[in-house]
């Protein structure tokens, strides 16, 4: 056998074996002949022919973007730092190749535009209270936005919202306000309800004579239990009855 014959039997076995690939089961190919896309192949074994198709790897697994840091001004001119973590997945191959040059790096740039933009129509108190309404906002908004690369966002969740010192100061001094407010509506209340009590125990006494009576010695009975200097001579209610009613006229 010639040194020729080796040549070319070596060429052909290494154009043979360029030609063959092998794509994981969340892997697949696209394909492209003389520069033209002619479908999407996978997964398994795929021939490519060398010099005349091409194929692009193309992985259909969640990937996890963390979205940095950004800087967000609140509806009420608040300035917060919020940063996010989406998933999202690649559904449409050809989508992903044939549309846009780099899918995950387009899906993190939209991701942080979308998320200074959403939060900023909304005001602080809303972003620290109502996280899953603005989560679902956010991943509406890529959704629809990255469908036509083929990428589909399954989820978004704000995972910090970070204030400065002066804000953080300015949110206690409220909740202490508040908490005192709260506690300042409380005791008035108390006092309300205890004086409608009072009301009604006057009124009751009022109409009964003797249980105002009742309710005068049982008070003298309490005074003699306590240890007091105090003297107290008792005085029948009877002899107060025509004072009262010499004032009354």
């Amino acid at each position: 056998m010639t040194t020729f014959t080796i040549v070319v039997i070596v060429l052909i076995a290494m154009l043979l074996f360029s030609a063959i690939k092998v794509l994981n089961e969340y892997e697949r190919g696209v394909m492209f002949t003389l520069g033209r896309f002619t479908g999407v192949k996978g997964p398994g074994l795929v021939i490519v022919i060398p010099g005349i198709q091409q194929m692009r790897k193309v992985d259909l697994r969640v990937i996890v973007l963390d979205v940095p840091k950004q800087d967000v001004i609140s509806r009420d001119n608040v300035s917060v730092k919020v940063n996010a973590v989406v998933y999202f997945r690649i559904i449409d191959p050809a989508k992903a190749v044939i549309q846009v040059a780099n899918p995950y790096e387009a899906t993190s740039q939209l991701a942080q535009t979308t998320l200074r933009s959403v939060l900023g129509q909304h005001e602080m108190d809303e972003m620290l209270s109502q996280r899953d309404k603005l989560n679902a906002d956010i991943q509406r908004i890529l959704d629809q936005a990255t469908d036509q690369w083929g990428v589909k966002v399954s989820n978004v969740e704000i995972k910090h919202v970070d204030l400065d010192e002066t804000m953080i100061r300015a949110m206690a001094k409220q909740a202490e306000a508040e908490r005192t407010r709260r506690a300042k509506i409380i005791h008035a209340e108390g006092e309300r309800q205890a004086a409608e009590t009072l009301v009604e125990a006057a009124a009751s006494l009022a109409r009964e004579p003797g249980a105002l009576q009742l309710r005068y010695l049982q008070t003298l009975a309490d005074i003699s239990n306590e240890k007091s200097s105090t003297i107290i001579f008792p005085l029948p209610l009877d002899l107060l009855g025509p004072l009262l009613d010499h004032v009354r006229r």
